[in-house]
């Protein structure tokens, strides 16, 4: 890596670890940031989850008090689908040629950047709903394959998955929303875990990258949920939100004659 290519990822990792602490979005930052060096788009991708992910087992780790026993038995099933899901998504972002990923890398951008924008009132209008309702044999039947659709996504590329997750536990009767953000996050830590075990042995990681931007990430995530308290989430969604759009029309524009 040259100097500037190790400011510009180490910068990228600092800043979308700071913003998954307060809303969430880092890889809009993270992963663009990887290819801007050149690097191939699936070995982009791959090291970009094993940047962001020691973020999302710290998240985790904060979450745990919402994670009992008797939740955690509950969601044994959702976590059983999320493993074998990632596991089917990442070996398909492994067997997909370098070029046909880049084609579908603005699609993967302007889907989760669309799940950013919307996902938040889909999760509302799901949870208010099933409050009243409650979840019917057929709506828990549904959710399960949902969520193996949601677990493909993850091991496959997992930006903006999260607003998905939290509609679907919403659809289960989970009112409370600290325990849906804890089953949320353990989730997707376990997802891309499982990810990240394919990517390693199937040596598509780039691990000078991968460990700085480990570094970059877990400062901008300390630094992050400092200071967590003193942003407004509202402003910060509104520039990831911004940024994503932006990737999205870049590579769109960058992948147009091929």
């Amino acid at each position: 890596m040259s100097s500037s290519e190790i400011a510009l990822l180490f910068s990228a990792a600092v800043t979308g670890g700071a913003i998954n602490s307060v809303a969430g979005g880092g890889g809009f930052i993270a992963f663009p940031a990887l290819l801007f060096t050149g690097m191939p788009p699936v070995n982009a991708n791959a090291t970009n989850t094993i940047a962001l992910w020691p973020g999302t087992v710290a998240s985790t780790w904060v979450y745990r008090k919402t994670l009992s026993s008797e939740l955690l038995k509950s969601i044994l099933p959702l976590a059983i689908i999320t493993f074998c899901g990632s596991v089917l998504g990442a070996v398909l972002l492994l067997k997909t040629p370098q070029k046909t990923f880049l084609k579908i890398v603005p699609w993967l951008l302007l889907g989760a950047t669309l799940l950013f924008c919307f996902g938040g009132r889909i999760s509302s209008w799901v949870r208010q709903r099933h409050s009243i309702h409650g979840p019917s044999r057929t709506t828990i039947v549904g959710v399960a394959l949902l969520q193996l659709c949601v677990a493909i996504y993850i091991g496959y590329f997992g930006a903006g998955v999260g607003f998905v997750m939290l509609a679907l536990l919403a659809m289960m009767g989970m009112e409370n929303i600290h325990s849906m953000n804890g089953v949320k996050t353990l989730l997707a830590t376990c997802g891309n875990g499982v990810a990240i075990v394919m990517f390693v042995f199937a040596r598509a990681v780039r691990w000078p990258q991968a460990l700085l931007m480990v570094v970059g990430a877990a400062l901008g995530g300390y630094g992050g949920a400092y200071y967590a308290q003193k942003l407004d989430p509202k402003a910060v969604r509104y520039i990831v939100i911004t940024i994503g759009a932006s990737m999205t029309a870049y590579f769109f524009w960058k992948t147009r004659g091929l």
